[in-house]
């Protein structure tokens, strides 16, 4: 029997005018984005993180420093790309991912199957096998208070054999 791993991804940025937001490599129409040193994906990071830790090589921080200026401004499709070879590099191939979105707003359902289709693109996957839900924090906390967004993800790998 092949070795199956899991890996859970959370990320939380907060939330600022004059950004674009960005979800799982989607621009989304909004009067604001996500802070951060890169675009801010909070999804694409969860995502990636989840990644990371199912294959045991570290957190996202440890391979994209946000004190590192070849990062200002970086595209997260282009990170989860380099954690997707890497993960295939050592022997594992991506089963499924399902993440979830916190956010108050704006409203996230018609913008679902364009994420999906951009993250399976990216992850070199079908649609099915990638999950996204969206939910809001029912104003509680600094999410639920329009302060941030926050992003959780789990993956499942299995090992193909061969490193």
């Amino acid at each position: 029997m092949k070795g199956y791993r899991t890996g859970l991804g959370w990320d939380v940025h907060r939330l600022t005018a004059g950004r674009p937001l960005i979800l799982g490599g989607v621009a989304v129409p909004s009067d604001f984005g996500l802070e951060g040193h890169s675009d801010a994906d909070v999804l694409s990071h969860a995502i990636t993180d989840a990644l990371l830790g199912a294959a045991a090589m570290g957190d996202i921080g440890m391979h994209f420093p946000d004190t590192d200026p070849e990062w200002m401004g970086a595209d997260s499709l282009k990170l989860l790309q380099h954690v997707c070879d890497m993960v295939s590099a050592a022997g594992f191939a991506i089963v499924n991912v399902d993440s979830t979105v916190i956010l108050e707003r704006p409203k996230l359902k018609d913008y679902r199957l364009p994420i999906r289709e951009r993250l399976a693109a990216t992850m070199r996957l079908f649609v099915d096998q990638v999950s996204v839900k969206f939910k809001t924090a029912e104003k509680v906390g600094p999410v639920g208070e329009g302060r941030s967004a926050e992003a959780q993800a789990i993956v499942l790998l299995v090992s193909t054999g061969s490193p």
